[in-house]
């Protein structure tokens, strides 16, 4: 049985790429991405997605500190600060689980720095490393799209905000 992940992001629910800019809705770069308004809902639908509950073999606090790490490694100051507030939301420690993770967690976020940093070490002797930790096959796909999906998010909100920059007289939170 195969499942269908919506991409199609609810009503009213936030969107991080505009929080993370950020774009008030008077911004003209507010305007314009709403005028390709498929890539807006399916961007936010895939952000829903990648943090369901639903999502088997890794928790949501994995994938948020995976999240957090990645915007950490790309530099990506306002998606960090983003993932790290989801992480207390979710009762974790951003702090301790990127400084002191578990085995397990240790060894997800060494993959995802490996994939984002140097993608040839993504190799099959990480992959059996996170077999070998308990994840599953399923977990590992939903791992590797989850790092695919972070850096689209961080390239968008980077161009966002340097096309932001060059607006004039708006500046990004105009």
């Amino acid at each position: 049985m195969t499942t269908s992940i919506s991409t199609t992001a609810p009503a009213g629910s936030a969107d991080v790429i505009d929080l993370a800019v950020p774009l008030a809705p008077s911004h003209p770069l507010h305007g314009l991405r709403r005028e390709r308004p498929k890539i807006v809902d399916a961007t936010q639908g895939s952000y829903d997605a990648m943090f369901a509950a639903d999502v088997q073999g890794i928790s949501v606090v994995e994938r948020l500190a995976v999240a957090l790490h990645a915007s950490q490694l790309c530099k990506a100051a306002q998606l960090a600060a983003h993932y790290r507030q989801r992480l207390v939301d979710e009762g974790a420690d951003p702090q301790a689980l990127l400084h002191a993770p578990g085995a397990r967690l240790a060894l997800i976020l060494d993959f995802a720095g490996k994939l984002i940093v140097r993608p040839l070490d993504g190799d099959k002797t990480s992959i059996d490393a996170l077999l070998a930790v308990g994840l599953s096959t399923p977990a590992i796909v939903a791992l590797g799209q989850l790092i695919a999906f972070l850096s689209y998010q961080v390239r968008v909100v980077a161009g966002l905000q340097a096309m932001a920059d060059e607006t004039p007289g708006t500046g990004a939170a105009a």
